[in-house]
């Protein structure tokens, strides 16, 4: 099993040297967040908390993940980065594949794009996309991103986008990997359907050994074969044991904030994120 540390709530003056350490260490891939601006008021509920309520302030700080990425891959060299998730709706697929592309390229072909369809219908409507029909929205955009990022000249004729003959240059050499989040059936039957693998939000035990054994059927049932990731924020099983067991049911990526399980904030010091970094690879990730 990998480890991919999560950077969402840090300071953004520490991303650089999160990002060095944890390839030092031998993290597998940076995770990161995406959140577009704090909306006073919403019309929906968040549906990751029990009482949907934001779990963050609108002073938290963010940071666009496509330029969180080039920064941190400029001062890395093996370490992956991937988008968890990225909300797909606020945003156009074609301005959308000139961005995914440009990174992919700036980092070596060390950026994955994993998506969602976005929570918040201020975040789409304010920017000028639509939240209606989101699902059938988003399964374009990820036939448009495949399309575009795969190279050569292309267009698109769907219902919700249209376009003409047109190419990206310079296009990514390796393929760009796509992985789908959400804890839906409709959105585990895209993962399963279209992406290189899932990524949860935050998720209890035995819920997400549900919902791996959901999606192993849901392969089966569109003859997918082949590696299939697993990224998981699991909020009950943690230490040896507790990733041994993630691992036994199928997770192949834990996503993990590692200065948290040493009584170190989300706003700590960098040099203590640092150390809980070492600690937890030497403590756990060296065991496994």
């Amino acid at each position: 099993m990998k480890f991919s540390v999560g950077v969402a709530l840090s300071p953004l003056d520490q991303l650089a040297g999160l990002a060095k350490t944890a390839e030092e260490c031998g993290y597998a891939s940076i995770a990161l967040p995406d959140s577009l601006f704090y909306s006073e008021q919403v019309s929906a509920k968040y549906p990751y908390t029990v009482d949907g309520n934001r779990f963050w302030a609108e002073d938290t700080p963010w940071v666009d993940p496509f330029a969180a990425a080039a920064a941190m891959g400029a001062v890395t060299s093996r370490i992956r980065f991937y988008t968890q998730v990225l909300k797909l709706n606020p945003r156009n697929p074609v301005l959308l594949a000139r961005q995914v592309g440009s990174v992919a390229v700036l980092t070596g072909n060390r950026f994955g794009l994993g998506v969602g369809l976005g929570w918040s219908p201020e975040e789409t409507r304010w920017c000028g996309g639509e939240f209606d029909h989101r699902g059938a929205r988003a399964d374009e955009a990820i036939d448009i991103l495949k399309l575009i990022l795969g190279g050569g000249m292309v267009e698109y004729h769907g219902k919700h986008y249209d376009f003409g003959k047109l190419r990206m240059s310079p296009e990514p050499t390796e393929p760009v990997p796509f992985y789908v989040g959400g804890h839906t059936e409709a959105a585990l039957r895209r993962a399963a359907r279209v992406s290189d693998g899932w990524t949860s939000a935050m998720i209890k035990f035995d819920e997400l050994r549900e919902v791996i054994d959901r999606l192993g059927k849901l392969r089966a049932e569109y003859d997918r074969t082949g590696p299939f990731e697993i990224q998981a924020v699991c909020l009950d099983r943690f230490g040896l044991d507790g990733y041994r067991q993630q691992a036994d049911i199928g997770v192949t990526d834990a996503i993990v904030m590692p200065w948290v399980f040493y009584g170190v904030g989300f706003d700590g010091p960098l040099r203590d994120k640092q150390d809980g970094m070492k600690r937890f690879a030497d403590e756990i990730m060296g065991k496994l």
